[in-house]
């Protein structure tokens, strides 16, 4: 997607801090955290939200959960986290580019 802010993360067009990255998924540095420790978990497939994955996108979250369970490793002290994902406007959704927030380096209250 041209106008997409995350694809132009992923093609290079536009720096970012990245964390990992494999074939699927980049990580980078949230610019505006909001605990401790902020990354965000970006499929480098360009799907608009989590009602927009299809069956043969299946495998893509369970490549997402196990970079959360890398990046936990890498973590000092505890290895809590928490994984977030915000599915349309009303939700909190600003970039309709699927990722999911890692969160991490505080005790989260109780929503």
């Amino acid at each position: 997607m041209k106008d997409c802010i995350f694809c132009k993360i992923i093609s290079g067009e536009i720096p970012a801090e990245k964390i990992a990255e494999n074939d699927s998924l980049i990580v980078i540095k949230d610019i505006t955290p909001k605990a401790p420790v902020h990354f965000l978990i970006i499929p480098k497939k360009h799907i608009k939200d989590l009602v927009s994955l299809e069956k043969a996108d299946a495998a893509l979250l369970g490549e997402v959960g196990l970079m959360a369970k890398e990046l936990s490793k890498k973590l000092s002290g505890s290895q809590a986290f928490q994984l977030v994902t915000n599915c349309g406007a009303d939700a909190g959704q600003s970039v309709f580019h699927l990722h999911f927030h890692f969160l991490s380096g505080k005790k989260i209250a109780d929503l």
